[in-house]
């Protein structure tokens, strides 16, 4: 049949000659065309549209798939007002059946693809391209409703039970990359953060990436702007990397957190840049009874070389939710402006677990209200169901080599009566003060620990320690988590 067609089209001025005479053929002939282009186009796994676009273009990733398609491939409109949540939704479902024959790989060209909320599948990579930008939808019927996370409880607004789908999600996952060449995705927050802050919402707003109970997760190389609350939410993973990623909201719109890992195992997270109303990291683990009942701990994280700018919270906390627990974190190489605190412990009676083996180092700090702050009455709970003699323990914790300029106030740290934070050690930390700086530098409470060639001088709960004559250096670890050793392949559209 494609023969046929071929051979036709080298008459095709005879063709049109004879095109009155032969009405009847010329008839046949176009339903031939038809069946041509159902029968004989080329499937989608070697489809290219624009190659020329596409070509050159390489990026690093934990796999290459061996299928490839574009949004556009089904139905996708990338005008920003049409709806693509049924594209995006169809594309995954086709592209879920090649997870066994080499993964697949979905490219957002450029354009702005407006969508709700769709699940990803494994083995597979989505890519967002330079010029695109992923909107979320505004209209609430495309956020399905899901059970809240079974470590929290509740919904974390604070409002129901429920919660709004994230925008891009998956559950049982293995093997996903979202990455892209500084391609978008807006969460356009504002509709979401006006009814919040007139509690208009009986569901907890959805967050913008949230991966659950899977494995093997990439994320890099693309901007995130306005999320209708948390930006980038691993919960119940192992093996994750969150890498060169941007992230931009208002300063002051609250839980509009940057990256949020959650009771999970083996993370890194590298070279970001954030701009939030809240924590540019929050370091989750659960809440209250359901956090203690569920028992899955973050451990195994490294964060390093972050930039961060929160005027109303910390570049990096550990809690509040850490009913998990919270153990063998790493921070170096961090860059934190006009931020609340550097490294901020949240917990409180009712928490349970611990934050535990905490080693921070080698941060550069301008315009900070707090350098060191540490809180045991973050008593916000999920309900009245919480033991109030499940207490934390803060113990290990290790900050050195850092210096801050205009700063309101060095350190405030506050334990638990009956419950100290203990183990806190802090080297080699210089802090300058603004100019109207608090009279009380150190307010320290139910804590113990030491110190070594810090200024201001410290309270008297954290001491000066030498060792045999010598300063003392805080502990920070040799050795590698696994996730840091993993080399990414050269990958191309």
């Amino acid at each position: 049949m494609c023969y046929f067609i071929s051979k036709l089209k080298e008459d095709i001025p005879l063709f049109f000659l004879c095109y009155f005479k032969y009405l009847k053929m010329i008839r046949l002939v176009f339903g031939i065309l038809v069946l041509f282009a159902i029968f004989c186009f080329p499937t989608i796994e070697s489809r290219s549209h624009h190659p020329s676009v596409y070509s050159g273009i390489e990026f690093p990733a934990l796999n290459c798939r061996k299928h490839k398609a574009v949004i556009t491939d089904f139905g996708g409109v990338g005008d920003g007002k049409t709806s693509n949540t049924k594209a995006f939704r169809t594309a995954l479902s086709k592209l879920s059946d090649l997870a066994s024959d080499g993964g697949a790989q979905l490219v957002v060209p450029p354009g702005k693809w407006l969508t709700g909320s769709f699940n990803l599948t494994s083995h597979f990579t989505l890519f967002i391209q330079k010029g695109a930008t992923i909107l979320a939808s505004q209209d609430e019927s495309e956020w399905p409703v899901v059970a809240p996370l079974p470590s929290y409880g509740k919904g974390r607004d604070g409002t129901g039970t429920g919660r709004f789908n994230s925008l891009i999600s998956g559950t049982n996952l293995t093997d996903v990359v979202i990455t892209g060449n500084n391609g978008t995705i807006n969460g356009q927050g504002q509709y979401w953060w006006d009814k919040f802050k007139k509690k208009q919402f009986n569901l907890t707003r959805p967050y913008m990436i949230e991966l659950l109970f899977s494995q093997n997760i990439q994320i890099s190389n693309i901007t995130l702007v306005d999320s209708p609350s948390w930006h980038i939410h691993p919960v119940y993973c192992n093996n994750v990397i969150v890498k060169s990623i941007t992230i931009i909201a208002p300063v002051d719109v609250p839980n509009t957190d940057g990256i949020n890992p959650d009771s999970c195992t083996n993370t890194l997270i590298e070279d970001c840049d954030i701009v939030s109303g809240d924590d540019c990291i929050a370091v989750k683990s659960g809440w209250d009874e359901y956090g203690i009942k569920f028992g899955m701990p973050t451990q195994q994280l490294s964060i390093r070389r972050l930039t961060c700018i929160s005027p109303k919270s910390a570049g990096v906390a550990l809690g509040s939710e850490m009913s998990g627990g919270i153990k063998d974190v790493r921070i170096e190489d961090v860059t934190l402006i006009n931020t609340e605190s550097s490294v901020r412990i949240k917990t409180a009676a009712g928490r349970g677990a611990y934050v535990k083996d905490i080693y921070a180092r080698r941060f550069t700090m301008k315009t900070m209200k707090y350098v060191f702050w540490m809180s045991g009455n973050y008593n916000q709970h999920p309900d009245e169901g919480y033991d109030p003699k499940a207490l934390p323990e803060v113990s290990n914790i290790n900050f050195s080599d850092m210096t801050a300029e205009n700063v309101t106030m060095s350190a405030s740290l506050a334990g638990i009566d009956k419950d100290p934070f203990t183990g806190i050690c802090i080297s080699n930390v210089n802090i300058t003060l603004s100019a109207k700086p608090k009279e009380v530098q150190w307010n320290c409470t139910d804590v113990a620990g030491v110190t070594s060639r810090v200024k201001p001088e410290p309270c008297s709960l954290l001491p000066e320690k030498k060792t045999e004559g010598k300063n003392m250096d805080c502990m920070f670890p040799s050795d590698l988590i696994p996730i840091e050793s993993v080399v990414l392949k050269k990958c191309s559209l």
